[in-house]
């Protein structure tokens, strides 16, 4: 499938690959139509998606399955007045309704609106209110369906909710009993054009109100990067992204990308994390292929890896935050796999990522993926030297890269401030090494300014969180009168060092850092917290902290 957009699909090396990444984008490009019914229509019985749950269940679909129940999904949505154009929320976990619902509202020409099974009535009536949502498809759990009951009053938009069970109350319709009794599938005269909007998700930000990220049709197509040349994926890959299918991480790893490379996607859907299960998938399994954060793979070197058999695992990524070189030595010493890093936003594809033609270094995000002209901004607006930290931008001059986000939806101001004069600005700050490898430092508004430094707070969290005590921590910059700002530690402690929370323990937390650092990063305060303030999508806000500190 790889083949019919690129003109390419092996290279040897960066430069070939810069010089001869061409995707090819047909008119009115619809991933339902284009690459799963096409699958379905050329290979049936070729394994799409491999759904097990933490109760003992697992189900094969294959090509022909998915456009089977997508088609009858479409029909049934259809019954319920969903059109082109309508928005659609799927608040359904990692049950395999989202792929049967994502890929029928592409075929629908419907905008799709991942979230995540955390939001709470007041998140709901944001989205609804802020999308003009008409139909919200829900895992049918009780918390779930009782925090979207209770956002109903305040979201008229809304039409339409639905169920996928267990539970389904009066007031929702069922998604199962919609499918059985749905009509033949009639496939729309024009399901859209490839500038339509075709996904949107809202972004929790540290700061304001979630923002909405429109995506065009041709998002997909974007991905390709992502599945075929940094996953690594090939037509027996049967991969594994950890992610849930509310975070834009889900149609990164879990969808897109991943189906065009002709990959069956591994889907565990639990409800608790648990390292030693993730494990024993891959053993059972024989899972070829896997991506997470760094916060897990520091989860699973932590177990004893010679109690399962993962000579099956063929290649490993991360992304989501910079990788720590303990972690990464630490796996590759016990599997023998390097971890591929990767960097990119909930308005992108990959856009910065170590691909397989290359060596890693650990905790650098790697380069520019061909389909973004990528930059450094220095703060007076110059192109950064290298070693020369400056804002990750996107240079669109020449015309929007394929994978770049539409807009921020109904917000023109707001796009603007961060899309002007044919420049994204993505609001990361980094720096690139003579080689062309990118390393990440923080977002703009989080470095901190000290005796004429400038600190990523990363830098810092990183060199702490190699130290026994360290479960989590936050670095941010507090006012100072000689130095401008310092730099503070907030720090989640390990169980076994709660006790020991002090002076003692400050100052040895202090001259960790000057060893594993540069000495002038080290936190002139900390303070020890049992938990650290984030937003609903995990990341944490340290303008909560700083602004507690300035009051």
């Amino acid at each position: 499938m790889v083949e019919r957009f690129v003109k390419q699909t092996s290279f040897s090396s960066q430069e070939d690959f810069i010089k001869n990444f061409q995707i090819k984008v047909p008119d009115h490009f619809n991933f339902g139509y284009d690459v799963v019914d096409a699958w379905a229509a050329e290979q049936p019985d070729k394994k799409a998606l491999l759904w097990t749950n933490d109760k003992g269940e697992h189900i094969q679909f294959t090509y022909a399955d998915l456009k089977k129940y997508t088609d009858q999904t479409a029909a049934y949505f259809q019954t319920l007045g969903i059109g082109k154009g309508d928005k659609v929320m799927l608040i359904l976990k990692r049950r395999y309704e989202f792929w049967f619902s994502i890929i029928a509202l592409h075929k629908i020409g419907a905008i799709v609106i991942p979230a995540t099974h955390l939001l709470t009535k007041r998140d709901i009536v944001y989205r609804c209110q802020a999308a003009t949502i008409k139909m919200i498809v829900a895992a049918g759990e009780e918390v779930i369906l009782r925090h979207v009951m209770d956002a109903l009053p305040e979201s008229p938009s809304v039409e339409k909710v639905v169920s996928v069970g267990p539970a389904c109350p009066k007031g929702f319709d069922d998604f199962h009993e919609g499918l059985r009794s749905a009509p033949p599938f009639v496939r729309p005269a024009a399901a859209n054009s490839n500038d339509d909007i075709m996904l949107m998700y809202f972004t929790s930000g540290t700061t304001g109100n979630p923002k909405m990220v429109a995506h065009d049709f041709t998002y997909p197509l974007g991905h390709i990067a992502t599945g075929s040349f940094w996953h690594h994926l090939h037509a027996d890959s049967l991969h594994l992204t950890i992610a849930d299918t509310g975070w834009g991480k889900a149609v990164w790893g879990k969808l897109y990308g991943q189906m065009i490379a002709g990959a069956n996607i591994f889907v565990y859907d639990h409800e608790k994390f648990t390292p030693a299960d993730i494990l024993q998938k891959i053993h059972d399994y024989h899972i070829t292929s896997l991506c997470a954060p760094p916060t897990i793979y520091r989860f699973l070197i932590r177990e004893d890896l010679t109690k399962y058999d993962l000579s099956s695992l063929e290649y490993c990524t991360t992304a989501g935050e910079a990788l720590n070189y303990s972690v990464y030595e630490t796996f590759k010493r016990i599997t023998g796999l390097r971890l591929m890093e990767g960097f990119g936003q909930t308005e992108t594809t990959l856009t910065l990522g170590t691909f397989p033609w290359m060596e890693p270094k650990p905790g650098s995000m790697g380069v520019p993926n061909p389909q973004y002209d990528i930059d450094l901004l220095t703060a007076d607006g110059r192109s950064a030297e290298d070693g020369e930290q400056g804002q990750i931008v996107v240079r669109t001059d020449k015309g929007k890269p394929l994978g770049l986000f539409k807009e921020y939806y109904r917000d023109a101001a707001l796009t603007h401030e961060a899309w002007h004069d044919g420049v994204y600005y993505t609001g990361d700050v980094a720096w690139r090494d003579e080689d062309g490898y990118y390393w990440f430092v923080g977002r703009a508004d989080d470095v901190i300014k000290s005796s004429g430094y400038r600190i990523g707070p990363f830098e810092v969290e990183s060199a702490l969180m190699t130290h026994p005590a360290v479960v989590e921590c936050a670095i941010t910059g507090v006012p100072d009168e000689i130095r401008g700002q310092v730099v503070k530690a907030t720090i989640v402690l390990a169980k076994d060092y709660r006790t020991k929370a002090g002076p003692d323990l400050v100052k040895e937390l202090q001259d960790h850092v000057k060893r594993v650092t540069a000495p002038y990063k080290y936190p002139r305060v900390i303070e020890f917290v049992d938990e650290l303030p984030k937003t609903i999508s995990g990341k944490i806000r340290r303008v909560e902290i700083r602004d507690k500190d300035c009051r």
